[in-house]
């Protein structure tokens, strides 16, 4: 900003100063904006309770047990639906058991390739000793 001295001729200066007035201001405003309270607006809203699964694992044969793939990602133990946890945690119990019973996996054809590798993952991690691939044979004739 440019400051203006008056004139050469030594007349007094007849234009008022208002940088002190808008430093004012600005402080005031400032001092404003921090004393406004907070909207603290909320909404109550009652979120369900998580339960735990009732749902029982599938039990597990002391002498083989098959994992099958289904064409719609279905994770079947001993031909009861499963997840991949519990899945994990039959594994994890197969592996304890004396003697190690069986493992069989018996992908269908059109299972997908992800969820097979998935298991297959799962599987390997579990250390399971006795594994074995059923059905290979429905595979000879899949895609000809």
């Amino acid at each position: 900003m440019a400051m203006s001295g008056g004139k050469d001729d030594g007349a007094p200066m007849m234009e008022m100063n208002t940088t002190p007035l808008i430093d004012v201001m600005l402080v005031l405003l400032i001092m404003f904006i921090i004393t406004i309270p907070v909207a603290t607006h909320s909404i109550d809203i009652d979120l369900p309770v998580a339960t735990p699964p009732t749902d029982t694992p599938p039990p597990i044969d002391p002498v083989k047990n098959k994992v099958v793939l289904t064409a719609d990602d279905k994770i079947m133990w001993n031909g009861t639906q499963i997840d991949a946890v519990t899945l994990n945690n039959s594994l994890q119990a197969t592996t304890r058991m004396t003697p190690e019973p069986e493992l069989q996996f018996q992908p269908e054809p059109e299972a997908s390739y992800e969820l097979s590798a998935g298991v297959l993952q799962v599987i390997k991690a579990s250390q399971v000793t006795k594994f074995g691939f059923v059905g290979n044979e429905q595979f000879a004739t899949f895609g000809k």
